[in-house]
C-alpha cells in the first residue's frame, strides 16, 4: 500500500484532515461510552485510507494505546484512582489471561493469509456489533450481583474470559471494552461506570503485549510510512477521548451505542467481506 507521502500536497492535506476529524469523532465516542473506539476505527483505516488488513490492525493498535491512556486519565474525574486501586485484584485476574491471549493471537495473525484474516475480523466485528445491540436492548449486564460466590470459580472464570478477550483485542487491534465491561459487571457485580474504567486498566497492558508481538511483522513498517496520518489521527483521537470522558454521565448513551453498533455491523461486512 502506498501512502499519501510524496503525493500532491492538496491530497495529502485533505487526507490528514480526514484523519484528524475521524480520529476526533471516534475518540470522543469511545471516551463517552467507555470503549477505546478502535472497533469503529478499523473499518475506516481499511475502507477510507486503504491500508492492508494487517497494517490496519497494527496502526489501530498503536492508536488504541494512546486513546485508552487518554480515556483512562479523562475518566479519573468520575472514577478516582483510589477506587481503581481498590479493585486492582479484578484487573490482575483478567490480565492473567488476556496477556497470554494477546501474545498468542498476535503471533498467529502475522502469518495468516489476508483473505483468512479479513474473514476472521469480519466475524469478530459482526459479533461485537450484535453483542453491543443485545446488551442495550435486553440489558444483559445488570449491576450489583456477581455470578459466582466462590472466589476460586470467579478467578478461573476471569482468567478464561481474559484469555479470549486478549485474543480478540490482538486480532482487531482494539481495547476490547465491549467484552471486558460486561465480563467485569457479571463476574464481580461492580457498577458499570467503574467497570468502564477497570476495562481500560486491563486493556492498556494487554494492547502493549500485542503491540510488542506485532513488531516482528513486516507490516509494522506502516507506522513509519504513515507517520503523518498517525500524528493527525492521534491528535484527533486523544482530544476526542478527553472530551468524551469529560461528558461521561451527562449524555444518555443507550441509543447512541445501538446506532454505533448498527454502523459497525454494516461497515464490517462492507469493508472486510471479499
Amino acid at each position: 500500500m502506498k501512502s499519501a507521502q510524496g503525493a500532491d500536497p492538496a491530497i495529502a492535506t485533505q487526507r490528514n484532515a480526514t484523519g484528524l476529524v475521524a480520529g476526533g469523532l471516534i475518540g470522543s465516542l469511545g471516551g463517552l461510552i467507555g470503549l477505546g473506539g478502535a472497533e469503529f476505527r478499523l473499518p475506516v483505516l481499511k475502507g477510507v485510507f486503504r491500508l492492508a488488513t494487517l497494517e490496519a490492525v497494527i496502526f489501530n493498535k498503536a492508536m488504541s494505546l494512546l486513546v485508552v491512556a487518554a480515556a483512562l486519565l479523562a475518566r479519573s474525574g468520575s472514577i478516582s484512582w483510589g477506587e481503581l486501586f481498590t479493585h486492582l485484584p479484578i484487573v490482575l485476574n483478567l490480565l492473567a489471561g488476556s496477556l497470554i491471549g494477546a501474545w498468542l493471537a498476535a503471533g498467529k495473525a502475522i502469518h495468516l493469509p489476508e483473505k483468512l484474516l479479513n474473514t476472521l475480523i469480519m466475524l469478530l466485528l459482526v459479533g461485537l456489533a450484535l453483542l453491543l445491540i443485545a446488551e442495550q436492548v435486553f440489558h444483559l449486564v445488570p449491576s450489583g450481583e456477581a455470578w459466582f460466590a466462590s472466589p476460586l470459580a470467579q478467578g478461573i472464570a476471569g482468567v478464561v474470559a481474559g484469555f479470549f478477550i486478549g485474543v480478540v483485542a490482538a486480532l482487531l487491534g482494539v481495547a476490547g471494552g465491549e467484552l471486558l465491561i460486561p465480563t467485569i459487571v457479571l463476574l464481580w457485580g461492580v457498577d458499570i461506570k467503574l467497570a468502564g474504567s477497570l476495562s481500560l486498566a486491563v486493556s492498556l497492558p494487554t494492547m502493549i503485549v500485542g503491540f510488542i508481538r506485532y513488531r516482528e511483522a513486516a507490516a509494522f513498517e506502516v507506522l513509519k510510512r504513515e507517520r503523518t496520518l498517525f500524528v493527525f489521527m492521534a491528535a484527533g483521537s486523544v482530544l476526542g477521548a478527553i472530551l468524551g470522558g469529560m461528558l461521561l454521565g451527562s449524555v444518555p448513551t443507550d441509543w447512541l451505542v445501538i446506532g454505533l453498533a448498527v454502523i459497525l455491523l454494516i461497515s464490517a461486512v462492507k469493508v472486510f467481506k471479499y
